[in-house]
């Protein structure tokens, strides 16, 4: 595992040449169909919403997604969900569930949006019924973090029976950024920030907040990205044998103990 420091693994994670989710979900599955919309004010871009198949078994798909360059990043709001995303999580977790299909998330968000519209819409409203939503989802929830995990807008698809990262992804409250302007009014300090927050995937295996890491090459997985995403199937593969052994009532309690516990770190 490389010597980065947290702010040399931020800068990865936000690369643009990083692979995003898109170029993740093909790589992954196979037979994926998007389904759009959230049944109440329109759809969000910046979350792909999908079922498709795992070697050969029925899965659905909620990836949040950026784009590679400025185009692609209007087109999904550089990858911060509105409140219709949320809504469409819910609604196909909720089918998922009725179907018996397990779910994987993709993480990759700096947060959610923050805009007038969104809150007008109930942004904090969607973001906290998702989080209540999946605290008690009958079926199994499989979280990957790829590049970035911000904020209330990445936990709402990460209460998840399994959460992996990326070895150079990161996962926090707020961005660095965001925690240097709070704590010492000098946005610039983002880089001291980074090593405070102990964001980063290392950070977050010791302390039992994630359940694995999933290696890179050298300066980021944009390179023999092949080797990465047979990473991704094999765990992919394994937790899916475990968690589908488990009898419902007990997988919803167990996901419930892993957060709780997570209060007590």
């Amino acid at each position: 595992m490389s010597q980065l420091t947290a702010w040399d693994r931020i800068c990865i994670a936000r690369s643009q040449n990083r692979p995003k989710s898109k170029d993740l979900l093909p790589k992954i599955f196979d037979e994926i169909i998007e389904l759009s919309g959230d049944r109440c004010f329109g759809d969000d871009a910046a979350l792909i919403g999908a079922i498709g198949r795992f070697e050969g078994m029925p899965v659905t798909i909620l990836a949040q997604s950026k784009g590679r360059d400025l185009q692609e990043n209007l087109a999904c709001n550089f990858g911060m969900m509105n409140p219709e995303g949320y809504r469409k999580a819910m609604r196909l977790a909720k089918q998922a569930e009725k179907f018996r299909r397990p779910i994987i998330t993709i993480i990759d968000t700096a947060g959610a949006f923050p805009g007038k519209g969104a809150e007008e819409r109930g942004q904090a409203e969607a973001i906290a019924s998702s989080l209540k939503m999946f605290a008690t989802l009958q079926t199994p929830v499989i979280a990957i973090v790829l590049s970035e995990g911000g904020s209330g807008g990445a936990l709402a698809l990460s209460v998840a029976d399994r959460i992996y990262m990326m070895e150079n992804a990161v996962y926090s409250i707020l961005s660095c950024e965001g925690f240097a302007s709070i704590l010492w009014k000098d946005e610039t300090r983002a880089k001291e920030a980074a090593e405070l927050m102990e964001c980063t995937a290392m950070d977050l295996a010791k302390k039992g907040i994630i359940d694995g890491i999933i290696m890179e090459p050298e300066g980021g997985f944009d390179h023999h990205s092949d080797e990465v995403y047979g990473q991704i199937r094999s765990i992919i593969r394994r937790e899916l044998a475990t968690l589908t052994k488990i009898r419902v009532k007990n997988l919803v309690q167990q996901r419930y103990e892993k957060f709780r516990a997570m209060g007590n770190i």
